[in-house]
């Protein structure tokens, strides 16, 4: 799986511990969720953080919801969960690995 390098054109927020939006662990960087995607910091830019591909997250038997204690993530017309370091979203009876 790899991360489309989409560029948010006009992006003028600067994202950070501070800004207000929710920070989500991916990888070997930080995401930010806002206005239902995702952003990242990447040469002086901000990107859209997209995932290339779908990756079923195997053996994994928790079923996230509203009341599961993972942090949830508006992204698109779905829901994301945060969990150990990256993002869950359900796919056709199982859980993606965003």
């Amino acid at each position: 799986m790899t991360t489309l390098h989409v560029e948010h054109p006009s992006h003028t927020h600067a994202h950070g511990a501070d800004c207000g939006h929710t920070a989500v662990p991916h990888g070997d960087h930080t995401d930010y969720a806002h206005d239902g995607h995702l952003h990242r910091e990447h040469a002086g830019h901000w990107d859209e953080c997209e995932t290339d591909g779908h990756v079923a997250h195997e053996g994994h038997s928790h079923q996230h919801g509203a009341d599961c204690g993972h942090e949830s993530v508006l992204h698109g017309d779905h829901v994301d969960y945060v969990h150990d370091g990256h993002r869950h979203a359900a796919h056709e009876g199982h859980w993606d690995d965003h």
